[in-house]
């Protein structure tokens, strides 16, 4: 099992490019399937998750390759799908498998798609799902751990979730494009990731109007057609705040290409906040930082507020911040396993409930540490660049999930980090 070994201390200095969005890519590979034609994405991020969807896309008898001069760039051909369905054995690595329900049921009539069980970080309920399918005219049924639904055509519908919820909010909004009429979503995700699939659909032929605001009105077309020239993925705007993050905490001068500050915004205010020097330039992120951060509290809600997806990052920065800050999580009931993590690194965190008060210390200590999930172990990574002696980062499949071979572009900045088997 691969490791990474982390010896702390060095500022990072240079620029690196910032991958595709990987919860960008994942609902735009399961919106090919909306077509008969062959999709093309660029900009795809090289990540365990996509990889993973690949194989789904396979299972289900869809073409799904890589261009081999152009690693980045994915070519789905959904003409024919033998097998609508998503076993339990792909589903269980990944929950965003889930967004096949939509666009299955919309072209094919019939889906049958597993449960995806538990969440190391908490719970993430498909009933949103699968009442807003109900509300257009499908007929499911929860049988043997798997949603089996039916619809000859789906019917445009107003639907109004009972909470927001980002996959819920593309599962129906990739079904509306093929339904009959118009469909209206109510409590909409406004992430940029879900405006950037509408905007994608809409190149297919899709007529779409609000995205990127709460209420997204959909009117249903008979068939959609590939995007001209394909469709290029946004960056990774999580993946910008992991290294922004790690710059604001070991110190350094680093611009980050392809990151946009306009997906952001929060996130640039509390580095700044912390005494970081953050500036938008032409088609990237600058970051400059120098000395121990100054503490900053933070509370995590859903876009365009505090990401819950950086919650642990800024931990792992408050941890070595001067003075003392509360960090309170209203996403995840989970979210705060990296915590144990970042005590045997000599962190002084308490926690209460779902608040978490850090008391920031001058200098962590190396020492080996245990990923618990995505974020847990970016956040781990950026504590073992500023502590003392070696860190020893282990389970890193987690990080291989949501980041693009972080190791070696940390390198690049200068870290001493190296993966280990």
């Amino acid at each position: 099992m691969d490791k990474l070994l982390i010896r702390g201390g060095r500022a990072l200095h240079g620029e690196i490019t910032i991958a595709g969005a990987k919860n960008a890519a994942l609902p735009q590979l399961c919106a090919a399937l909306l077509s008969a034609e062959p999709v093309v994405l660029h900009n795809t991020p090289q990540l365990q998750d996509v990889a993973t969807m690949v194989r789904l896309l396979r299972h289900m008898g869809a073409g799904a390759e890589r261009d081999a001069d152009a690693p980045e760039t994915l070519r789905i051909d959904a003409a024919r799908i033998a097998a609508p369905e998503a076993p339990y054995e792909l589903v269980k690595t990944m929950r965003a498998a889930i967004l096949v329900l939509g666009p299955l049921l919309a072209r094919f009539g019939r889906a049958r798609v597993s449960l995806p069980g538990g969440c190391a970080i908490g719970s993430r309920p498909v009933d949103q799902h699968i009442k807003g399918l109900q509300a257009m005219g499908a007929r499911i049924e929860v049988e043997h751990g798997y949603i089996v639904a039916q619809a000859a055509r789906l019917k445009g519908a107003r639907i109004g979730t009972d909470m927001i919820t980002v996959t819920g909010t593309e599962n129906l909004l990739m079904a509306a494009t093929l339904a009959e009429g118009e469909t209206v979503l109510e409590n909409a995700a406004q992430e940029p990731e879900v405006a950037d699939l509408a905007e994608m659909l809409i190149r297919m032929g899709a007529r779409i109007e609000g995205h990127g605001g709460s209420r997204i009105r959909i009117e249903g077309v008979e068939r959609l057609h590939a995007p001209a020239g394909g469709h290029r993925v946004i960056p990774d705007r999580i993946e910008a705040g992991t290294f922004l993050c790690a710059v604001a905490a070991a110190g350094g001068d680093v611009r980050l290409a392809d990151a946009r500050a306009e997906h952001l915004e929060v996130v640039i205010d509390k580095l700044r906040e912390a005494g970081a020097t953050v500036e938008p330039d032409d088609g990237g992120i600058r970051i400059r930082a120098e000395g121990r951060p100054r503490p900053v509290n933070l509370r995590t809600s859903e876009y365009p507020l505090f990401p819950t997806d950086m919650q642990a990052q800024f931990m792992a920065l408050d941890c070595i911040a001067d003075g003392s800050s509360v960090v309170t999580e209203t996403i995840f009931e989970n979210r705060f396993m990296h915590v144990n993590e970042l005590l045997r690194l000599g962190a002084h965190i308490e926690i209460d409930g779902h608040t978490a008060v850090v008391r920031g210390v001058p200098r962590l200590s190396g020492a080996k540490v245990m990923a618990t999930d995505l974020r847990a172990s970016a956040s781990l990574v950026i504590a073992g660049l500023v502590a003392d002696g070696d860190t020893v980062v282990d389970r890193i499949y987690h990080l291989d999930r949501g980041y693009d071979r972080m190791e070696a572009k940390l390198r690049r900045l200068g870290a001493d980090i190296e993966r280990v088997r």
